[in-house]
């Protein structure tokens, strides 16, 4: 291979920028340990020479992979799109193979993904972890974690703020007139599942309204049909719903069984996924910052492992949800 066609190799870097080949591996993979000016001409040349690190090298000369795993409990579900476009976008930033696992809700899966990936990333992302408190504690004594939608005292986390929407979707259908609201309930190993249920049942009370549960139901469209016949056969004249996918399901199986939303029952979703703003008709649904959440985790990952294991974790981290209405919720039927 000549060397016009052959990769650029930190040696080729060394010697354009005139440095020895481990102050270069230092500036690529442990930054702190050289001054910004040397840095930032390193990192100048490295991208005129499209010069790629080798991860298996780095992690040999510093202990550093260069690479971070992002767990999701299930890939096709469109919550997670933005969840790994923000990961994605800050892990390129700052020099970082994203590393994206399918978990397919499963806590056996989840647990044995970070075992195995301890030697090949420097650290992991968890979306919806669906392991348990003394689960998550014990990996993350074995490996630098950060958790979106779960929240463990001493694991860094970002914490989408869906209760405080759930306040505002009561508010809501009880100003239409609604009295008795049935929460569709997700999975029952979800942290964000049981927190929701609490703060609707709750608010509930405050606002007079009386709450029913249903049982749980796995996250996905295929599920709506099976909650939509919970809900035609109770006395509720409105739902909160896990999320979205299980809410746009629910409206395929009404529009079968001619049941009218809004006008028979009024439904909200969570999460407003891509497409429920133009499914039939538009989902009125909890609206939250999910792509920023992804670039928050990862940068605070990053400052986990630029300040070391002995560091006291930093404190969860809250991101507000607002109520976004649309053509799915409407007055109360009449008895």
């Amino acid at each position: 291979m000549s060397p016009s066609t052959r990769p650029a190799t930190i040696h080729d870097v060394a010697r354009e920028s005139g440095f020895a080949a481990s102050t270069v591996s230092r500036a690529l993979s442990n930054p702190g340990r050289v001054n910004a000016q040397t840095r930032e001409k390193i990192v100048a040349i490295a991208r005129a020479l499209n010069y790629t690190p080798n991860t298996q090298a780095r992690a040999l000369t510093s202990g550093q992979t260069g690479s971070i795993a992002v767990l999701v409990s299930d890939i096709t579900n469109p919550f997670y799109f933005g969840l790994i476009r923000g990961t994605q976008q800050q892990l390129k930033a700052a020099n970082y193979l994203q590393m994206l696992v399918d978990t397919a809700e499963s806590s056996d899966s989840e647990a044995a993904t970070i075992d195995s990936l301890r030697r090949s990333a420097d650290g992991a992302i968890l979306t919806a972890s669906r392991l348990s408190d003394q689960q998550l504690l014990s990996l993350a004594e074995r490996m630098p974690l950060v958790a979106i939608n779960r929240h463990v005292p001493g694991i860094p986390a970002v914490i989408i703020d869906t209760p405080f929407g759930i306040d505002q979707a009561l508010d809501h259908l009880a100003s239409l007139g609604h009295r008795r609201i049935t929460y569709v309930s997700g999975p029952d190993m979800s942290w964000s599942n049981e927190r929701r249920w609490q703060r609707l049942e709750k608010t509930a009370q405050k606002l007079g309204v009386h709450p029913v549960r249903t049982r749980e139901y796995a996250p996905s469209m295929a599920s709506g049909a099976a909650a939509a016949e919970a809900m035609i056969n109770s006395e509720s004249t409105a739902c909160v719903v896990f999320n979205d996918l299980i809410a746009i399901g629910m409206l395929e199986r009404f529009r079968e069984r001619g049941v009218r939303v809004p006008e028979d029952i009024s439904v909200v979703g969570c999460d407003d996924i891509f497409g429920a703003d133009f499914c039939n008709p538009p989902l009125t649904t909890l609206t939250a910052p999910i792509e920023r959440a992804g670039r928050m985790a990862v940068s605070m990952l990053l400052s986990r492992l630029e300040a070391g294991a002995d560091a006291p974790p930093p404190p969860p981290m809250l991101l507000p949800t607002h109520l976004t209405v649309r053509k799915s919720t409407g007055p109360a039927r009449e008895h």
